[in-house]
C-alpha cells in the first residue's frame, strides 16, 4: 500500500512554506493553523468510509446496495503497480539513499563532476538492486502463502463422505470461531426455524439477513432474517448464538490482513548518524571555502567540496546492513535447536535484541488448550489423579448397591463421591457426538442404520474445554454421558444401564454470574434436581456454611488448577412449578428482563447443598515456565492479552509462572464510568509489586478517561493480564505502550485474533498450532514452540544486535578515514577540490579490497549462546542502545581521524621525489589498516573471517601488477616502499591495540568477564 500519509504531509509542508510569509505577521499562531490545514486536507482526501447496517440477499448479490470486501487474506506490502514506486520511496526516505541520489545525479552537471560515473551511480545502483531483489523474494513467498490459504474453499459434506458428524439437536449445529476469539472449541448454535426442511438448497428462497453495522465486540450480533416467498413473510431475530442453516457446511472466517512497511529502531539511530556525518560534511566543506577565501565561484566549489568528502557517508552503509539482515535471518532458520522457525520479514531481526514488553496469547501460545481433570475435593478427602481408582470403585460400588436394595439414607464416602460425580456428569452443556459412515455401494443410508454408538466413536463438543475434560473424567470413573438432545440427556452406568433426564431449564455461564445451573427430572423417579457449578468468588455465598471452601479453593489455585465449586438443591414439583411461573413471567417483561429474570434465578440460589470441588489444569505449553523466567530476568515485563474469563486467566498466570508465588495480584474491578475508574486507580496506586489483572471492558473505561495514568501505573507493575479482550483492544494496548513508554514491543500469537496485535508491534512471532496458520503468516517471525522465544531472544537477537551495531560504525569508519585523508590532502595543496584517490581505486576500497573482512563481522559473537542463556541479565544492557550510541559514534569518528591523519601525513613526509608515491604509500597503508582495524574488532574468530582477510589481502596485492594508472611498479616493489608502509600502518594501529588492551585489563565489559 503506496505511503500515502508521507506525501500527504510533505505536500502540505510545501503548501505551508509558500504561505507562511502571507500570514506570518497576522496569525502567529502559525503551526496550530498548519495542522488545522494538514487535517482538513487530509479529511478531504481520505474520508473515512462509514460504517453502516447491512442487508444482505440469499443467493442475490446483485441486489446487494454496495460491494463489500473480498473475504481473503493479503499480507502483501505491495502489488504489480505499486511494488516499484514504493520501494523506491521506502529506500529514498532514508537520507542516506537520498544523499546519494542527489550526489550521483550532481554528476551530470561538467561544472560539478568530480569523477567517473560509474564510481557513484554503480554502487547507488548496486544498493537499490539488492534491495529490490530482496524484497520481491519477500513479496512472491507473501504471495504463494496468501495463494495457497485463500485456495481453501468451503465444502458442504454429505452422506457419501467418509466421516460426517451426527448432530443430535435438531436444527442446531457446532462451529469453530478460533480466527475471532482464539478459542478452538467447538460452540453450539441454533438454527433459525423457518431454514429447516427446505425442499431444496438455502439459495433457492427468497429471503435476506438484516445485520448492525461492525461492531468492535466479538461477543454480541443483533439482526434480522425474512423470508418473502411465503405469505404471510416471515420475520425471525437473529443473535450470536444463531446460525441460518443447520446443515453440514464446514465455514471459515479469514481476514485481510495488509503488511506493515518494518524499518528497525537501528534503522533510525544510522539515519540520525548519518544526519550527523552530513551536517559536519557541510561544515567541513564551508570550512574549506572560507580558507580559500570565498575567491571565484565558491559556491561552485562548495559544491565540489561536498561531493568530494561524499564518502564520509558511506553508500555501502545500507547494502551492508541489508546483507548482514539477510545472513541473520539464514542463521536463525538453520538454527537447530530451534527448528521449524522461519524469518518472514528479513528487515528487522535486530529488533529482537531491543525488547522491553512482550505481549502473549494464551490459548495455544502458553498453553495447549487441553484440560486434564486433576482433583476432587469432597471437604474430608481429596482424591488425586493417583487415587482415581478409588472413585470408579466406589462408583460401582454405589449403582451395585441402587440395584439391590435402593438408595441408602446415610450419607456415606460412596454415596457422596456418587453425588458428587451424578452432579458432575448432568451439570454441563456438553453434547456428545457420534461419527456416522457412507454405504460402500454409495447409496445413501438412514443415520439410525449407520450409526455407531460404541465409545470408541464417542467425541464431545462444548464450548468450554473445561467442561469436556469434566465429562470425559465422568466417564472414566463410570458414568458416561451417551446421548443428549434439547430436552432430554441420557447416562450410562458401570453396569451399562441407562438413565435418562428431562431437561427442564438451563442458565448458561455468564461472565458477570460467574456460574452456571440445570433443572432435571429423572424420568425413573421424577425427583427434580437443581444442579449448579461455578467459580468460588460467586458460589460461596450460595451453598451452606462450611468451613473448608475457601481454604482448599486458595490451595488448589497456588497449584495451577481451574477449580469449580459443585451444588445441588432437591426442588418439589410445588416449588418447581412456583419458580417455573415466575420465570416464565420475568421473560416476558419488557423492561429490566435481565433484572428480572436473575432475581427470579437467584430466589433458587439459597443454602444449596455443597458437593465437591473440582480441580482442572490446563496443560501448558513445553517448558513454559523456565521460559517465562528466563525473559523476565532479561528485563522483558510480559503482558497476557486473552479473550478467556478473568478467573481462567488468573489461573494460567499463576500456573505458568507469569505472576511469581512470591507477588500479590491485584484484580481490577469492573468500572464503567469516570467515577468508578477514579477510585479503583487510586486503590491501585497504593499497591507496589503486584500484579494487574484487569478486564477488557475496565480497561477501556481506564483508557477513555485516564489512558496516561493507567498506562504509568501499568508499566510499573511486573505482569499485566488483560483479559476479555478483542483483537482491536489487543492491537490499541500494543500502540499504547509504544506511544507512552517509546520502547520496543514484541506480540506472541497463534490465532487469527492475535493478527491485529502481532502487526502492531514493532516485532511479531507467530505460532503454528491448532488455530491456523493465520498469525504465522502475518508475523515477521514464525516459531513452532512458545520456549523457542527465549533462544531467539537471548541468542539471535543479541547477536544481530550488537552485529548490526558493529558493522554499521566500523562501515561508517571506513568512509570518515578516507574523507579525512581527503580533507587533509586539500588543505596541504592550497584547498583544491581535487580527488586524491580516483577511479577503480575508490570502487576497489569500498567493495573487493575491505569488503569481505567488514562484513566477516557478521559471524562475531561476544558472548557464547549457552552464556547467553545462562545469564540473560546481559539482555538488559542491550535494550539501553549503547552498543550503538552518539558515543561509540564520536569514538569512531576520533578514531577516524587519528587514522586518516597519521596515513595522510606520514606518506607526505616519507615520499621523497614523485607525488604517485604518495597515493601508493597512503592508500597501500589505508588498505593494511583497515584489515588489522577488522582484526582489532572481532571478539571471537571464526575461520571464515581469516579467509576473508587473507583473500582482501591477496586480491589487493594481486591487482597492483594492474593499477599502472594509479601506482609506480617499479616503486612498489623495493624495500624503502615496504618499511614506509609498514612504519605507517604501525603508528596508526598500534596505540589503538594498547588503549584496547588496558580498557580490557582494567574496565572489562561484563560480557567478558563471562567469556573469561
Amino acid at each position: 500500500m503506496f505511503p500515502f500519509n508521507h506525501l500527504l504531509n510533505l505536500f502540505c509542508d510545501l503548501v505551508w512554506n509558500f504561505l507562511t510569509p502571507l500570514v506570518q505577521n497576522k496569525y502567529p499562531q502559525n503551526k496550530a493553523i498548519k495542522a488545522v490545514c494538514c487535517d482538513c486536507l487530509a479529511h478531504i482526501c481520505r474520508r473515512k468510509k462509514e460504517l453502516k447496517a447491512r442487508t444482505v440477499w440469499l443467493g442475490c448479490p446483485e441486489k446487494c446496495e454496495e460491494k463489500y470486501p473480498k473475504n481473503a487474506i493479503k499480507n502483501q506490502k505491495y502489488n504489480i503497480i505499486t511494488f516499484v514506486p514504493g520501494v523506491l520511496y521506502q529506500q529514498f526516505k532514508f537520507f542516506l539513499n537520498l544523499y546519494f541520489l542527489v550526489v550521483a545525479c550532481s554528476q551530470f552537471v561538467p561544472s560539478l563532476k568530480i569523477g567517473y560515473l560509474y564510481t557513484y551511480w554503480a554502487p547507488l545502483g548496486f544498493v537499490l538492486a539488492v534491495t529490490m531483489v530482496r524484497e520481491a523474494v519477500d513479496e512472491v513467498r507473501r504471495y504463494q502463502r496468501d495463494k495457497e490459504m485463500n485456495s481453501q474453499l468451503y465444502s458442504k459434506l454429505t452422506v457419501r463422505e467418509l466421516l460426517c458428524f451426527v448432530v443430535f439437536f435438531p436444527g442446531s449445529c457446532f462451529i469453530r470461531t478460533d480466527q475471532l476469539d482464539g478459542e478452538t472449541d467447538w460452540k453450539l448454535k441454533v438454527a433459525v426455524g423457518c431454514t429447516q426442511r427446505l425442499p431444496a438448497d438455502l439459495f433457492s428462497i427468497s429471503a435476506y439477513v438484516y445485520a448492525q453495522k461492525p461492531q468492535l465486540d466479538i461477543h454480541s450480533f443483533e439482526g434480522n432474517f425474512t423470508r418473502e416467498d411465503t405469505d404471510p413473510q416471515i420475520h425471525e431475530s437473529l443473535s450470536i448464538e444463531n446460525t441460518l442453516w443447520a446443515s453440514t457446511v464446514v465455514a471459515s472466517v479469514n481476514h485481510r490482513n495488509i503488511a506493515r512497511l518494518d524499518f528497525g529502531l537501528l534503522d533510525l539511530e544510522l539515519n540520525r548518524l548519518t544526519k550527523a556525518l552530513f551536517l559536519a560534511q557541510v561544515v567541513l566543506s564551508v570550512v574549506m571555502v572560507a580558507l580559500q577565501g570565498f575567491v571565484g565561484p565558491w559556491f561552485r566549489n562548495l559544491f565540489r567540496f561536498v561531493v568530494l568528502f561524499s564518502y564520509i557517508i558511506p553508500i555501502s552503509l545500507r547494502v551492508n546492513l541489508d546483507m548482514g539482515k539477510s545472513a541473520y535471518g539464514w542463521m536463525i532458520t538453520k538454527d537447530e535447536n530451534i527448528p521449524g522457525t522461519v524469518v518472514r520479514t528479513s528487515t528487522i531481526p535486530e529488533e529482537l535484541g531491543r525488547l522491553v514488553y512482550l505481549l502473549t496469547d494464551k490459548t495455544g501460545t502458553l498453553t495447549q488448550n487441553e484440560m486434564i481433570f486433576k482433583r476432587l475435593h469432597l471437604g474430608t478427602v481429596s482424591y488425586g489423579t493417583d487415587t482415581m481408582d478409588e472413585i470408579q470403585s466406589h462408583i460401582v460400588q454405589s449403582y451395585a448397591q441402587t440395584q439391590a436394595s435402593g438408595p441408602k439414607v446415610r450419607k456415606s464416602v460412596s454415596s457422596r463421591i456418587h453425588e458428587a460425580v451424578k452432579a458432575i456428569a448432568l451439570c454441563h452443556n456438553v453434547t456428545p457426538v457420534y461419527e456416522s459412515h457412507a454405504g460402500v455401494n454409495g447409496e445413501t443410508e438412514s443415520a439410525e442404520a449407520d450409526q455407531d454408538f460404541s465409545d470408541d466413536n464417542r467425541t464431545y463438543q462444548a464450548s468450554s474445554p473445561d467442561e469436556v475434560a469434566l465429562v470425559r473424567w465422568t466417564e472414566s470413573v463410570g458414568l458416561t454421558l451417551v446421548n443428549r438432545d434439547l430436552t432430554s440427556l441420557q447416562l450410562k452406568t458401570p453396569s451399562g444401564q441407562i438413565l435418562s433426564f428431562y431437561i427442564l431449564q438451563i442458565f448458561p455461564f455468564t461472565s458477570e454470574s460467574k456460574r452456571m445451573g440445570i433443572i432435571v427430572r429423572e424420568e425413573s423417579t421424577g425427583d427434580i434436581t437443581f444442579y449448579m457449578k461455578g467459580a468460588d468468588v460467586a458460589m460461596a455465598s450460595i451453598v451452606q456454611y462450611n468451613d473448608w471452601l475457601e481454604e482448599e479453593c486458595g490451595n488448589m489455585a497456588r497449584e495451577g488448577l481451574r477449580t469449580l465449586v459443585v451444588a445441588k438443591k432437591c426442588l418439589s414439583e410445588e416449588q418447581y412449578q412456583d419458580f417455573e411461573n415466575r420465570y416464565n413471567q420475568a421473560k416476558l417483561s419488557i423492561h429490566d428482563r435481565t433484572l428480572k429474570v436473575a432475581a427470579v434465578v437467584e430466589s433458587l440460589e439459597r443454602e444449596m447443598e455443597l458437593l465437591c470441588l473440582t480441580g482442572v489444569e490446563d496443560q501448558l505449553q513445553a517448558d513454559v515456565r523456565p521460559t517465562l523466567e528466563l525473559l523476565r530476568n532479561a528485563g522483558i515485563k510480559i503482558w497476557m492479552l486473552t479473550g478467556d474469563k478473568l478467573e481462567t486467566a488468573t489461573c494460567i498466570a499463576k500456573s505458568s509462572h507469569l505472576v511469581s508465588r512470591n507477588q500479590d495480584i491485584h484484580v481490577f474491578r469492573p468500572v464503567s464510568n469516570r467515577g468508578e475508574a477514579h477510585l479503583e486507580l487510586n486503590a491501585f496506586r497504593r499497591k507496589h509489586d503486584c500484579a494487574l489483572v484487569i478486564s477488557g471492558d475496565s480497561l477501556e473505561v481506564c483508557l477513555r478517561y485516564y489512558e496516561h495514568e493507567f498506562v504509568e501505573l501499568a508499566c510499573q507493575c511486573p505482569a499485566v493480564v488483560c483479559c476479555r479482550c478483542s483483537p482491536t483492544q489487543k492491537a490499541q494496548i500494543v500502540r499504547l505502550l509504544q506511544q507512552h513508554t517509546a520502547n520496543r514491543t514484541c506480540a506472541i500469537g497463534d490465532g487469527g485474533n492475535d493478527v491485529s496485535m502481532i502487526q502492531a508491534a514493532d516485532c511479531g512471532i507467530g505460532i503454528e498450532g491448532k488455530e491456523g496458520k493465520q498469525a504465522s503468516l502475518a508475523a515477521d517471525f514464525s516459531i513452532t514452540q512458545f520456549k523457542h522465544i527465549g533462544r531467539l531472544l537471548m541468542v539471535h537477537g543479541r547477536n544481530s544486535y550488537k552485529r548490526s551495531a558493529a558493522l554499521g560504525q566500523f562501515v561508517m569508519h571506513r568512509g570518515m578515514i578516507i574523507s579525512t585523508m581527503q580533507a587533509v590532502f586539500s588543505s596541504i595543496f592550497y584547498f583544491a577540490s581535487v580527488p586524491l584517490y580516483q577511479g577503480f581505486l575508490m570502487v576497489g576500497y569500498a567493495t573487493i579490497y575491505t569488503m569481505f573482512p567488514v562484513f566477516s563481522l557478521v559471524l562475531d559473537q561476544d558472548v557464547k549462546p549457552e552464556m547467553a542463556l545462562l545469564y540473560p541479565e546481559l539482555y538488559k544492557d542491550l535494550t539501553k542502545g549503547r552498543s550503538l550510541s552518539f558515543k561509540t559514534f564520536l569514538i569512531w569518528v576520533l578514531i577516524s581521524v587519528y587514522q586518516g591523519g597519521i596515513l595522510m601525513y606520514g606518506a607526505l613526509v616519507l615520499f621523497e621525489s614523485e607525488f604517485v608515491h604518495v597515493v601508493a604509500i597512503s592508500f597501500t597503508a589505508l588498505i593494511l589498516t583497515e584489515l588489522l582495524m577488522v582484526a582489532l574488532t572481532i571478539r571471537t574468530w571464526h575461520w571464515l573471517m581469516v579467509v576473508a582477510e587473507f583473500f582482501s589481502l591477496g586480491c589487493y596485492l594481486a591487482s597492483l601488477a594492474f593499477l599502472n594508472e594509479y601506482f609506480d611498479l617499479s616503486f612498489i616493489t623495493t624495500w624503502p616502499f615496504l618499511w614506509k608502509v609498514s612504519t605507517i600502518t604501525l603508528v596508526s594501529c598500534l596505540p589503538l591495540y594498547i588503549i584496547k588492551y588496558l580498557k580490557r585489563k582494567f574496565s572489562p565489559p561484563s560480557y567478558s568477564k563471562l567469556s573469561s
